[in-house]
């Protein structure tokens, strides 16, 4: 766009001029998302090898590609293809988004090369890609993948869009919006030769003599060139134009995740398989080998953590489980006499959050039906993807929860040969010295009710991906005083209760008694979680331990 121009011409020579023009450009495009103040840093792809037990010496690999989509980001891209030598690895990403015009490139490379690609998050089992002095063997690192928290925003969908497969699970998030076109005003100044010959102007060259930024503004409407443009594209990737139109009708200030029945219906996924469908250690099993599976002898890098390249753990001799080692679900009816026939019921969630936490929850969940239960939490915390997908199915649920711990009463669940009775296991819920710690923190977060008594303690310190750590807690209607809390800490401490109350994270400071005490079901309204035992002769309830 030209928005001004100007000329000044003198004699060179008798037949020659020189010509100097002054002129206003305009800048790139760029998403909404590209002029927020922090997306992160810079994509970074590094070749991913899987640290599943017993996987080797054939195990699958994968290109991990994590981080916000810059300009210079397909050469990145192309740098690492040229290292694989035509082999076809798909590609997991996790990119709160970024520049379209480059997102778009890394889509044609995508398809070009024939590429898989997932949204999902990789774990590293020891050193990472840009980590000083770091890199395992062979160019490759080691690790796993999980779909939980993982994330394809903004321009994201537009490189997503370039895979042969598209893979997109349950607990991975993929959003869109408006774009925001930013124009760069430029002042140009040129210097053209021309020599007169016959009356009749003839240019000897051209040349810039000068550039000076000159301003910048922003549109926040898609322009009929740069759809037209997305829209041939998105054809050119089989993909429904649909995403188009709700990319349109969503603002640039917001992000419209799109449902999985949705991207069905606009072709925008080929699976809603989590990203293990092209990275799981049993594609490589005798006879049906993958086209990521690669075998290499003897594979032992130095340094790599215990869970990486290791031969499965010995079947006898394991030392048992310890409680604390992995969050198990358990319905809970209350044995205090004072309450038969009519007691509460509660969820006890109890030991460390891990990736599966979230799945486990939800398929406790289906066994209850419609029945609200409030969730008595005790945990040191864990892998922070699934404390936030845990907390989110609380909350949709509209679940209360409670810091404290369930002593069972005539057997523990993780026996054997102890069952459920009537759907429950019997125990009484007590929160002295109960500890709820950093991820815990904010998996509590998701309850509608959310108690923390004074016997029980809550600490939280500084966690990564501050960015969906500060949306989490602002979708789950907590004010920003917590993410500055926990930000103005460098260490785990803890949250005194008038803190807790004024940062909007507790609801009360009564003790989990409030939500499992005996005598709450002589309450009017009598509350959901009371229920009268049923006879002997009733059929029991579904399963109650995850």
């Amino acid at each position: 766009m030209v928005s001004g121009r100007l000329h000044r011409c003198r004699a060179l020579w008798s037949l020659a001029l020189i010509c100097l023009l002054a002129l206003l450009a305009p800048g790139p495009v760029a998403f909404a998302a590209d002029s927020a103040p922090d997306l992160g840093p810079t994509m970074r792809f590094g070749i991913v090898r899987s640290n599943a037990p017993g996987c080797e010496p054939i195990c699958p690999e994968w290109i991990s590609a994590e981080g916000s989509i810059e300009a210079g980001t397909p050469a990145l891209f192309k740098r690492m293809l040229k290292t694989l030598g035509g082999r076809k690895l798909p590609v997991v990403v996790d990119s709160p988004g970024g520049n379209v015009e480059a997102a778009l490139t890394l889509g044609r490379l995508i398809r070009k090369n024939k590429l898989d690609i997932a949204i999902g998050k990789t774990v590293f089992s020891s050193c990472q890609p840009d980590a000083k002095g770091c890199q395992d063997r062979d160019a490759r690192y080691f690790g796993d993948v999980i779909d939980y928290g993982a994330m394809c925003n903004s321009a994201c969908p537009l490189m997503f869009a370039g895979g042969i497969r598209r893979v997109a699970g349950e607990w991975a998030y993929l959003g869109v919006h408006q774009i925001t076109t930013t124009y760069i005003r430029t002042k140009l100044q040129y210097r053209t030769t021309y020599r007169i010959v016959g009356g009749k102007k003839k240019i000897l060259n051209t040349k810039i003599v000068s550039r000076k930024n000159a301003g910048s503004y922003k549109t926040y409407e898609m322009s009929k060139p740069v759809e037209k443009k997305l829209a041939a594209y998105l054809n050119q990737m089989g993909i429904e134009q649909g995403m188009l139109e709700t990319m349109k009708g969503t603002p640039a200030s917001e992000i419209h995740q799109i449902a999985l029945d949705d991207m069905l219906a606009m072709k925008l996924v080929t699976s809603t398989d989590a990203v293990g469908l092209l990275t799981a250690a049993s594609l490589c099993e005798p006879g049906r080998l993958a086209t990521n599976c690669r075998e290499m002898p003897g594979n032992k890098p130095d340094g790599l953590t215990a869970t990486a390249a290791k031969p499965a753990p010995p079947a006898i001799e394991a030392e048992p489980a310890r409680r604390d080692e992995d969050m198990r679900f358990v319905v809970v009816r209350g044995t205090n006499p004072l309450c038969n026939p009519d007691c509460p019921e509660w969820i006890s969630a109890e030991g460390a959050i891990t990736p599966q936490t979230s799945q486990k929850l939800r398929q406790l969940l289906a066994t209850l039906g419609k029945r609200q239960l409030p969730v008595v939490i005790s945990s040191r915390g864990g892998d922070l993807f699934s404390a936030l997908a845990a907390g989110r199915l609380i909350h949709e649920r509209k679940l209360d929860v409670a810091v404290g711990r369930t002593d069972f009463v005539g057997c523990d669940p993780g026996a054997w040969n102890c069952l459920a009775k009537e759907g429950a296991y019997a125990g009484l819920s007590i929160d002295a010295g109960v500890k709820c710690d950093s991820a815990c923190a904010l998996m509590l977060a998701g309850g509608i009710k959310r108690l923390v008594g004074p016997q029980a303690r809550l600490s939280l310190y500084p966690m990564g991906q501050k960015q969906m750590v500060k949306a989490y807690l602002e979708e789950m209607a907590i004010g920003p005083a917590l993410f500055a809390a926990i930000e103005r800490r460098s260490v785990e401490r803890r949250l005194e209760p008038g803190m807790m109350l004024k940062v909007g994270l507790t609801t009360s400071l009564q003790s989990v008694d409030a939500l499992t005490g005996a005598t709450i079901c002589e309450a009017v309204p009598r509350p959901e979680n009371c229920r009268i035992r049923p006879s002997a002769n009733a059929e029991a309830d579904a399963p109650a331990k995850l």
